[in-house]
């Protein structure tokens, strides 16, 4: 018995590690949104935005399905899978306003390389 909680615990810290686990922005994004003043480098915020956007949405997309997994099969899970579930559906809000967040940003940025 005490095996299998050691076993929980160590998967449990391996999702919890591979959940927090975020891509550093490629540009300095403090200094490229102050520089911002052409049609292009409105639209470079635009299209990073956009691809930050998916990327979040990939992983709401994939937690979704974790989630699913955890509900379908509770029984694999025992005590824990309620932790689990709330710990997706946690992530899933995150990354769901993540996705909203950049993709405003997105918008707003490809709105001011519209601006003369």
């Amino acid at each position: 018995m005490k095996n299998k909680a050691l076993i929980l615990l160590v998967l449990l810290f391996g999702v919890l590690v591979a959940c927090s686990e975020m891509k550093t922005h490629p540009m300095d994004m403090s200094q490229a949104v102050q520089n911002a003043t052409t049609q292009a480098d409105h639209q470079a915020l635009a299209k990073h935005y956009d691809e930050v956007a998916d990327e979040m949405q990939a992983k709401v997309d994939e937690h979704k399905k974790l989630l699913a997994d955890y509900q379908a099969k509770s029984y694999k899970y025992g005590r824990q899978g309620p932790l689990f579930e709330q710990h997706c559906q946690m992530l899933i809000n995150a990354y769901e306003n993540a996705v909203t967040a950049n993709r405003g940003m997105a918008e707003a940025h490809r709105a001011m390389a519209t601006q003369p």
